[in-house]
């Protein structure tokens, strides 16, 4: 099989570079885990999160939230008022990566990511890798998300990206297969070491043996 040229590498950010988990916060706030496993699936939910990443005000959000579950309140506004700690630091491996294509000038970098244009820049300023990418889309400031077909199209068009030139990183399922819905080259994120052996084979990076 013949190697697609690639001349762009696309990177999610949460999951992927940084370990992004609200249970880094409510373990310190909830004691039993499957109570806060309970609550973080049914209250402070990820659809629930995405409506800020889509551009929805934090404020607005915690507000929505707490008038459909008052009893929660506090253990609510934590979610948005204490979100730093839910940045557990960088994933290494995948930042070695990332350190090894900047070094290599051979690829265009970018970074496509569901974030709240609130939270982002906490995440900007503790993460000195964010500065290495040619331009970051962020979901909440566009004020669309992964994984509609626009968002991805919007930093092709913004970059110039050619579709059938690029590799999308993702360790979301859904927004893979989007991805691959509009030609893409993808890799379904599950660890450092499975990425790099899957951007051998797209000879993006040297295979070592």
């Amino acid at each position: 099989m013949v190697s697609p040229t690639i001349t762009a590498i696309i990177f999610d950010l949460g999951g992927v570079l940084i370990d992004w988990n609200p249970r880094h916060l409510y373990r310190k706030l909830i004691t039993d885990e499957q109570e806060m496993t309970t609550f973080l699936d049914t209250i402070t939910t990820p659809d629930w999160n995405e409506e800020q990443d889509a551009g929805r005000s934090l404020a607005d959000g915690t507000a929505a939230l707490v008038a459909r579950h008052p009893q929660h309140r506090e253990l609510i506004e934590h979610f948005y008022g204490r979100w730093s700690e839910m940045l557990g630091g960088a994933i290494q491996g995948t930042v070695d990566i990332l350190t090894e294509l900047r070094a290599s000038q051979r690829y265009h970098l970018y970074a496509l990511t569901n974030w709240s244009a609130e939270t982002f820049p906490v995440a900007q300023a503790q993460f000195e890798f964010l500065n290495w990418f040619e331009g970051i889309v962020v979901s909440g400031t566009e004020r669309m998300r992964k994984p509609t077909a626009e968002f991805y199209h919007l930093l092709l068009t913004r970059y110039g990206v050619e579709v059938q030139e690029a590799v999308f990183i993702d360790d979301n399922l859904r927004n893979i297969q989007a991805a691959q819905a509009i030609g893409l080259h993808t890799v379904h994120f599950q660890s450092p070491e499975q990425l790099r052996t899957e951007l051998e084979a797209f000879g993006v990076l040297p295979a070592v043996r």
